[in-house]
């Protein structure tokens, strides 16, 4: 490869990082996924930065922790000053371009109150070229879907599997087959676009799945069974899991069934230990939907013989809680929910088939990009280049530690506020995790401390434990020295003097 490289940064939504067959997972085979690790670098140990949607791409486009980026929920607007990927990527010589979302509130100082970008978060991030959008309503693709026969594809209920109730949980497949799914939609695109290129070019192909809700074509209906898997990690029952911690008695009965089951209703807490497992089944069918689609690229890359002339980024947003803690989605602060895969392959770098087992995060990416590339980003960073690891010789200096942030505010309705008593502001918990120990900091609740090596489910919270005092102190203190050390420092390293400004690296 001579010259700038292509770039496809691959994101697949709420994708779990264990749920890979390169790392082990009881039942999920990814052998796509894995070819592609076998070519580059696997990063095992890889962290969203927040939780949902917005914030989580937040964190990815724009390498800050949600501290400094302040994308508190979906909807909270990303401040223009921010630089990000797609605009680096402008600088170098690159027109970006996107299939799928990336779920960017808008800054709105400086628009029309009537702009109607004001009226959604599924906004697009600055410096894209929108190929193909596919947001939530899914509107572009139902509209393809009735371009190849399906009539009845006017709205979501499309996702109703065939034979099923409204709203009941179900292994049967959907009306739309293997070959029609939004995964395999944004692929052909994508696929498309690439036959028309004649210079180097960015990609980002963000896709919805496996994100809910969870139905899924056939052959990955039935793929899996609910005894497939490794147990869940979770307390005895709905009842004991919620009296561990104030915020998950808050939390727990207010998620709703709809947000996972297409027309489902009611309280997630209504569920049993069957339906959870039902769900997990058809959710590891989906990763293999996704899985397929990205060897349908792969081929695409090779037959078009750039192949080698590809950095590849695969990774995803957030996780899936898939059933642990007796819950589904992302938030909160368990890792089921944080914990997200990252494959990189870099046909110019050294290592082939490593698994790095150092803590990374999502904040990582654009810092990767930058170094790769070449560019010098416009504000400062909290993430840093992972290109070390692909070298020979890995970093002797890294963080130690995992570090997310969960920040559960409700600007409009102030429920959470209301419940606890407390500001928006106060509604916010930051997590640091080691090998060992991890700690739980709410702004206004009471902490948690998990023992990671005699507790890896997470279900024993040491906190409050006498003995374990100097621990939790230990941590905390690990924590407010983190958070002091990632402080904006865009300015901090430049002084004025009398020879003019100086700024030093950090």
């Amino acid at each position: 490869m001579t010259g700038r490289p292509n770039i496809l940064l691959i994101t697949a939504d709420q994708w779990r990082g264990d749920c890979l067959s390169a790392t082990g997972h009881a039942c999920v085979r990814t052998p796509n996924v894995d070819a592609l690790a076998a070519e580059g670098v696997l990063f095992a140990r890889h962290y969203a930065g927040a939780a949902p949607c917005s914030p989580a791409r937040a964190t990815l486009y724009t390498g800050l922790y949600q501290m400094n980026h302040r994308v508190c929920r979906n909807g909270s607007p990303l401040d223009a000053r921010f630089d990000n990927l797609a605009l680096a990527a402008r600088r170098a010589g690159y027109d970006p371009t996107l299939f799928g979302y990336t779920d960017t509130a808008p800054d709105p100082r400086g628009m029309n109150a009537n702009d109607p970008h004001l009226t959604t978060y599924e906004g697009l991030l600055p410096g894209f070229t929108a190929r193909q959008l596919l947001p939530e309503h899914e509107r572009q693709w139902l509209s393809w879907l009735r371009e190849r026969g399906h009539p009845d594809a006017d709205s979501r209920d499309i996702h109703i599997p065939v034979g099923a109730r409204r709203g009941e949980i179900s292994n049967a497949a959907t009306t739309y087959s293997k070959d029609e799914t939004q995964t395999a939609f944004l692929a052909g695109e994508f696929i498309r676009w690439l036959g028309e290129q004649d210079a180097p070019w960015f990609a980002h192909v963000s896709f919805l799945r496996p994100h809910p809700p969870f139905s899924a074509p056939s052959p990955y209906n039935d793929l899996f069974s609910p005894e497939d898997g490794s147990h869940f990690a979770r307390a005895e029952n709905h009842e004991t899991e919620q009296r561990s911690h104030p915020y998950l008695s808050y939390a727990m009965p207010r998620a709703g069934k709809g947000g996972f089951i297409y027309g489902a209703t009611g309280s997630l807490s209504e569920w049993q230990a069957s339906d959870f497992a039902a769900i997990r089944a058809i959710y590891y069918g989906m990763i293999a939907e996704v899985d397929a689609q990205l060897g349908r690229i792969w081929r695409a890359l090779k037959e078009a013989g750039v192949w080698d002339d590809t950095l590849i980024i695969f990774t995803s947003d957030h996780a899936e809680m898939a059933g642990d803690h007796w819950t589904l989605g992302k938030g909160g602060f368990f890792d089921g929910s944080y914990h997200i895969p990252l494959v990189i392959r870099d046909p110019q770098a050294v290592m082939r088939g490593r698994v790095v087992d150092r803590f990374t995060s999502a904040a990582d990416i654009f810092a990767t990009l930058c170094d790769r590339l070449h560019i010098e980003p416009r504000n400062a960073l909290d993430g840093q280049s992972l290109l070390p690891f692909m070298e020979r010789e890995a970093p002797r200096t890294w963080r130690d530690a995992a570090f997310w942030e969960f920040d559960f505010r409700d600007i409009v309705n102030q429920e959470p506020e209301a419940h606890f008593g407390l500001q928006s502001n106060e509604c916010n918990l930051a997590v640091i995790r080691d090998e060992r120990f991890k700690y739980v900091h709410f702004a206004a609740l009471p902490p948690l401390l998990f023992d990671l090596q005699a507790d890896p489910m997470e279900l024993n919270n040491l906190a409050s434990d006498p003995a374990c005092m100097s621990t939790r102190l230990s941590y905390a203190e690990k924590l407010l020295s983190m958070r002091a050390r990632h402080l904006d420092q865009t300015l901090a390293f430049t002084e004025l003097t009398e020879k003019g400004p100086i700024r030093r690296r950090p």
